[in-house]
């Protein structure tokens, strides 16, 4: 699909740079970097990451670890 978008001309500058020297066209860069930039904010995607983490680490269940993350949690703005 075409479409037409306006970015700063600092930001335009940088990926022509970067298209040539991947030897890719513009069109295909910025769909590269949104395809990138929506999977970054897919629910199942950050959770599946998440999952893959405590996988690997294990699920720690001690309650120093437990009251810690929990005052972690409360100071993220979600």
């Amino acid at each position: 699909m075409k479409t037409a978008v306006s970015i700063p001309d600092d930001v335009f500058r940088e990926a022509e740079r970067l298209a040539a020297r991947l030897r890719t066209s513009r069109s295909r860069l910025y769909a590269r970097a949104l395809g990138e930039l929506l999977a970054r904010y897919d629910d199942d995607h950050i959770t599946a990451a998440m999952n893959g983490v405590l996988d690997q680490v294990g699920d720690s269940s001690d309650d120093f670890a437990r009251r810690a993350a929990h005052r972690v949690l409360q100071r993220v703005e979600w």
